[in-house]
Parts: C-alpha cells; structure tokens; sequence
C-alpha cells in the first residue's frame, strides 16, 4: 500500500496567472474526514460520456447517395452505349442491304451484267464464272423494274418485286452475305 504524502506534480501545465492554483475538484462520494483526496490526473472521467454522434447519420446516407449515383451514371450510360450500338449496327446492315440489292437489280436493267456479277459473293462467284453469269442472265427474261423490300436481319434476306420485260411480276427473296475482306454484305443468291 501506498504511504500518503505530497501528490505528485500534475501533467497538464499550468495556466500564466494560475500556478499553485488547485483545478476544480470532481464530485465525487464525500471524503471521510483524515483520508487525503486523490489526486487529478489520468482516470479523470471526460466530461461527456461518447462522442457526439450529430450529423452522422446525415452524412453517411448523403455519402452512399453519391456512391449509388455515380454506380448508375456509369453503369446506366456504358448499358445506353451498348443499345446505341446495336441500333446503329443493325439499322447498317439494313442500309447496306438494300443499296447492295438495290444495285445488283439496278445492273440487270441496264443490262450491266458484269457490273451485277460483282455484286456476288465469293462462293456464287466461285460456283458460276462471269462468262457463265452474263450467259444464264441474258437468256432469262429482262429485268425491266424492281422495288427493294426491308431487310431481314435475322437472315439476311431481301424481298424484292421485280416486273419483267413482258410485264409480268415476281417476288424474289435475295440472299445476303458478309464478305470476309471487307465486312460489307454482298448478293450470295436469289430464290
């Protein structure tokens, strides 16, 4: 046990005009009379009892608001960006479908038939020559109009309304493919 006497010097200094003073005693269950007061220091019990804790709350839903933003900004626009491509790509091969036919027919009127043989793809070139080509399609009957419908991008077809020479009419399903150099679609048939 400890031998009462002098409290040791405090370690928190001491304030210009103050020194020698006492700081304020802490309540504390009264002292028997004769039994020295302990003395302040560490153990001190702070004068609230937690942190306060005002705003916190505020702060942590405003700071998970932000963070659900920003995963929505980009998440929402990287999904925006992949619909917008897909769009944009089918409404090409739309596009070029029709051109791709639109030209093969527009050939065939004018009587092009060499310029309607390089709308062909790879393997209808490989099955018939031009020479073949120009042959077979001079002896068909004459290409006098035609209309080019929607493409089909499911399956790459083309209906098309071809009127003849003679004035007789026939729907024809033109059969699309990709070429593999170039990516663009070419006339691989007609049913």
């Amino acid at each position: 046990m400890t031998a009462p006497g002098p409290a040791a010097p405090s370690p928190y200094p001491q304030l210009p005009g103050h020194e020698g003073a006492q700081p304020p005693a802490v309540p504390g269950p009264p002292a028997e009379p004769g039994t020295p007061t302990p003395p302040q220091g560490p153990g001190v019990a702070p004068p609230f009892a937690a942190p306060p804790t005002e705003g916190r709350r505020t702060r942590l839903w405003l700071g998970l608001g932000a963070g659900a933003l920003a995963v929505l900004i980009c998440c929402g626009g990287g999904g925006a960006a992949v619909v917008g491509l897909a769009v944009s790509g089918v409404q090409a091969i739309e596009e070029q479908g029709r051109t791709v036919s639109g030209d093969y027919y527009q050939a065939l009127v004018e009587r092009k038939f060499g310029a309607a043989y390089d709308q062909l793809c790879d393997d209808a070139q490989r099955r018939e020559s031009r020479r073949e080509f120009e042959r077979r399609v001079a002896a068909e009957p004459q290409v006098a109009a035609y209309r080019v419908g929607e493409v089909d991008t499911t399956d790459l077809t083309v209906p098309v309304d071809v009127t003849f020479s003679g004035g007789r009419q026939e729907r024809q399903q033109v059969i699309l493919g990709q070429d593999r150099q170039t990516g663009g679609l070419e006339v691989c048939g007609v049913n």
